[in-house]
């Protein structure tokens, strides 16, 4: 007998209802939400039901984890952006040393200088608007500054929550 993926994603969700619970689900749903979803939304991918969801999603919401906006008369429910900001950065600061994060730095300024001089323009922005739609190598290094430009920022941010926190300590 063959299973058929439908077979194997319903055998997966259960065995995913049976090992959590109700609560678990939600958070693991908004944990990966970036735009907001309603509670049905939400509902139907944990397998729960809509007044179970919103329960929950109201709980991570009074607790910092998610936030809402509105959608006309629809909640929507999504992780809280600046906490997931923190705990990248806090990360960070936990495995990275400090010599390793100039380096990182350093490294990460030269890379984007390094797509500054090939295409002649200052931002990834500038570049999306010069490059046409068949041109793969651009739209591949466009997408790495943008990634190498966060990942800067991040790096910056760790560094700078390090150095007030050396500060405060003192």
């Amino acid at each position: 007998m063959t299973e058929t993926w439908d077979d194997v994603n319903e055998q997966v969700k259960a065995d995913w209802k049976d090992d959590t619970t109700p609560f678990e689900r939600v958070y693991e749903i908004v944990e990966q939400t970036h735009d907001g979803q309603s509670a049905a939304k939400i509902a139907d991918r944990a397998l729960v039901s809509e007044p179970t969801a919103r329960r929950h999603c109201k709980t991570l919401v009074n607790t910092g984890f998610a936030e809402t906006e509105q959608d006309g008369q629809t909640t929507l429910y999504k992780r809280n952006s600046d906490r997931v900001l923190m705990s990248r950065i806090r990360e960070l600061r936990e495995e990275v040393t400090r010599p390793e994060l100039l380096d990182s730095i350093q490294d990460m300024k030269a890379e984007i200088r390094r797509y500054e001089d090939r295409y002649e323009v200052v931002s990834p922005e500038e570049l999306a608007q010069q490059l046409d739609a068949d041109e793969t190598d651009g739209w591949d290094d466009l997408t790495a500054w943008r990634t190498t430009r966060q990942n800067l920022a991040v790096a910056q941010a760790a560094l700078a929550y390090d150095e007030a926190s050396h500060q405060l300590a003192v």
